[in-house]
């Protein structure tokens, strides 16, 4: 067999793809070949559906629509794992992404889902989970007094849980005027802008994670959130030491008040659904983690709203707003919001669809 040709990056002539290209390349076309055909039909079905609805698509194809949809979304994952070709990779998550509204998407226009989910949806949904939110809550706190605990107890645990590019001047034996100098504003907002979408990607990822690894009964979910919460621990007592408590809890409210309540909603939406396969009850356990599913995928939505308002929050009050009074009123307000959201902004229709 020959050995195909490619234009060589930095010269004019042409050089033979290294085998380890070769390779990839026929592996990432097998896997096309193989699966291309379900793609293609699922394809087919969601373009229909978006463009006329439920009323031209055979009742054979409705039938099939799930698992096709399952089929794409795990060719997905193994097309990320063994780093096919970006392509591939990229037809796949827009396919993915389409036929998940078709499948679990609401049946009405967008317009109308995003009026509802706003208006009770979300809020009904976390509501929903009180009891895993109140399991996360107590892990969060236990999380941030074991960081504490570890590095009151040896200063090495403190290099252990904290990232090195998270530390820089925050270091065990810094003085106050070092720490003191990380909680200071910026001069300018220039740059802050990818600054947010750093933050947006790094919380939303962290946020994903805490709900995907929620399939295994909830346990990596919890142990996830107290791998977070320990660097938070150790960073209070960093501080504390040295008498500014109240400065970075007024620096951390700013974006944190948003951010936390994120990351424990992530949580505690892993915990809903490993917790319901571990305790169906009555129903069996993939009518109970269907349900949890569901009432989990509409609690994410809204936790990726919170994390883009947390990413604007950090990169731009937080960076521009000096001062402990501002920074706490900020966070507090965002916290006073959020709680009222979830817990008090009860509409009458969300009342009477619970009452149902």
């Amino acid at each position: 067999m020959k050995t195909p040709i490619l234009s060589s990056w930095f010269g004019r002539g042409a050089v033979a793809a290294p085998p380890d290209i070769e390779s990839a390349t026929l592996r990432s076309d097998r896997f096309r070949l193989e699966r291309e055909g379900d793609w293609r039909r699922l394809e087919d079905i969601v373009a229909r559906m978006e463009r006329g609805g439920l009323k031209r698509i055979p009742d054979e194809e409705l039938l099939a629509l799930p698992a096709l949809y399952r089929t794409a979304a795990s060719s997905l994952a193994v097309a990320r794992e063994t780093s096919l070709d970006a392509a591939t990779i990229a037809y796949l998550e827009s396919l993915v992404q389409r036929a998940w509204f078709q499948v679990y998407g609401p049946p009405r226009g967008f317009a109308a889902w995003l009026r509802d989910f706003i208006g009770g949806g979300w809020s009904r949904a976390v509501r929903g989970m009180w009891l895993d939110i109140c399991v996360a809550l107590f892990v969060m706190v236990a999380g941030s007094v074991v960081g504490w605990l570890l590095v009151a107890r040896d200063e090495a645990w403190y290099y252990r849980l904290v990232p090195g590019t998270m530390a820089d001047a925050r270091v065990p034996g810094a003085s106050r005027e070092d720490l003191l100098a990380t909680l200071a504003t910026e001069e300018s907002a220039a740059g802050l802008s990818t600054f947010a979408a750093y933050l947006f990607s790094n919380n939303s990822a962290v946020c994903i994670l805490a709900f995907a690894l929620g399939f295994a009964f909830g346990i990596p979910s919890l142990l996830l959130l107290v791998h977070n919460m320990a660097l938070l621990g150790a960073m209070v007592w960093l501080f504390s030491g040295q008498g500014l408590t109240v400065e970075l809890a007024a620096w951390l409210s700013v974006h944190g008040t948003t951010e936390l309540f994120g990351i424990l909603l992530s949580g505690a939406a892993g915990l809903h659904i490993g917790r319901s396969m571990a305790f169906p009850g009555t129903r069996p356990v993939l009518t109970a983690a269907s349900e949890a599913g569901r009432r989990g995928a509409v609690v994410m939505v809204g936790v990726v709203i919170m994390m883009v308002i947390a990413a604007l929050l950090e990169a731009f009050p937080r960076q521009l707003v000096d001062g402990t009074g501002p920074r706490f009123l900020i966070g507090g307000t965002m916290l006073a919001f959020w709680l009222a959201y979830f817990f008090l902004y009860r509409p009458r229709a969300a009342r009477n669809e619970a009452l149902e």
